[in-house]
């Protein structure tokens, strides 16, 4: 049995995203050497590119 066409594609949900969430943005910073510590506080992130 198959499934109905109205309930579209599996991978809908599966497109590159353009924002990052604050713990990704953190793994960013730490990657590119600009995170101080785990003290420095989440709210007013610098920039990260998208695709580090």
């Amino acid at each position: 049995m198959s499934r109905h066409t109205s309930y579209g594609k599996a991978n809908k949900g599966a497109k590159k995203r353009n924002v990052l969430k604050r713990f990704e943005r953190v793994e960013v910073l730490k990657k590119l050497g600009r995170w101080k510590n785990d003290a420095t506080r989440v709210t007013g992130l610098p920039k990260t590119p998208v695709a580090p």
